[in-house]
């Protein structure tokens, strides 16, 4: 059945997205979707969905939503927590990495997101229209999402109502993106650099800026040096999630999820996909280091993300929130594994994740 929430408060940085917008970037149409896929699959699994529902991506002060018509589940993923208010005036804390079942009139208040990105999932995703074979969000568009904007007062979510009433939550550990450098492969213009621009890139810490959004990130640090006033800029050609451009100023620029398609400068690298999630979660000030690695390594990083999500799936457990005195529900959980199907990733084949290694 249907369920439905209203957007009381739209927060800042907040709107729908999923796995993205694929086959217009030939168009000129950005492929937009999760910033951090793996994450959006977690709080996903916590609310027992596909794991590329649509859901809420959160980049600052998350929104207060309302149910009109439920129950319906909800889950957090990242640095972020909420506070239910049930409809008898009762509140409760709902921490990430685990769900929550509100029921009609209850509302969730979504605090702010700590240094990145999070994401809120809903029982059935946001069934927002598809447009061009995708839910999300591109505001520069104005497409996807509702009305191609931002969450603002007054907006309806449309979901699915939790199916057959069960008393029993789910929740798992964070999950850990790991440190250290962000990997790169270099080119495809290096030789638009000089030996000691490409040396200053991969052995010299980098700041980000307060510059960023969804289309890209800018840092600060020492220039790099084009090889020749001339090789400063290049005929346009296609650009990607990831790419590291460099304008004249020397400053690298490395696009996200939002980036356009073609761009005129050199590019010096690319992020590679297994740490392009990380990005999501660069606050002005954090410092990225660069490493360049071949393609083999680069597949090799892959495997071990879709692996190491895979473990984080399986060792999901029920439990019974505080206060819940329904006996059927208490005979019926397993209380030895605890283990649960994470939104269908464990029957058969695993889904085709882009972040999947092929």
């Amino acid at each position: 059945m249907t369920g439905l929430i209203e957007v009381i408060d739209g927060g800042l940085g907040n709107a729908i997205q999923d796995a993205g917008r694929f086959g217009y970037r030939h168009q000129g149409l950005a492929v937009s979707g999760f910033l951090d896929r793996p994450l959006a699959d977690c709080a996903n699994a916590l609310a027992g969905n596909h794991p590329a529902a649509a859901c809420i991506e959160m980049r600052g002060l998350g929104p207060t939503l309302a149910v009109r018509c439920g129950p319906l589940r909800v889950a957090l993923a990242g640095n972020v927590a909420a506070t239910i208010l049930r409809a008898n005036g009762s509140s409760q804390a709902l921490p990430a990495w685990q769900s929550a079942t509100l029921e009609d009139h209850d509302s969730l208040k979504v605090g702010a997101v700590a240094g990145g990105t999070a994401y809120l999932a809903i029982s059935g995703g946001c069934a927002v229209p598809r447009q061009l074979g995708s839910r999300s969000t591109y505001q520069r568009a104005g497409i996807g999402g509702i009305d191609g904007h931002a969450l603002q007062k007054g907006d309806s979510i449309p979901c699915s109502q939790s199916g057959k009433r069960d008393f029993r939550e789910t929740r798992g550990e964070p999950l850990d993106h790991g440190d250290g450098p962000i990997r790169v492969m270099l080119g495809p213009q290096a030789a638009h650099f000089t030996d000691e621009a490409i040396e200053t890139f991969l052995n010299t810490p980098y700041s980000a800026t307060a510059e960023q959004d969804r289309m890209g990130l800018r840092l600060a640090g020492p220039a790099l040096a084009h090889a020749s006033p001339a090789a400063a800029d290049i005929v346009s050609d296609g650009v990607t999630p990831g790419a590291i451009q460099v304008p004249a100023n020397g400053l690298p620029i490395i696009l996200l999820a939002d980036c356009q398609t073609v761009g005129g400068y050199p590019k010096i690298a690319t992020v590679i996909s297994a740490d392009l999630p990380r990005l999501a979660h660069c606050p002005p000030g954090s410092t990225i280091q660069f490493q360049s690695v071949d393609l083999a390594a680069a597949r090799h990083a892959l495997a071990e993300l879709r692996q190491r999500w895979t473990d984080w799936a399986r060792a999901l457990q029920t439990f019974l929130p505080p206060g819940s005195l329904d006996e059927a529900a208490l005979y019926g959980c397993n209380l030895i594994s605890g283990m649960v199907d994470a939104g269908g990733f464990l029957r058969g084949t695993p889904p085709d994740l882009p972040w999947e290694c092929s």
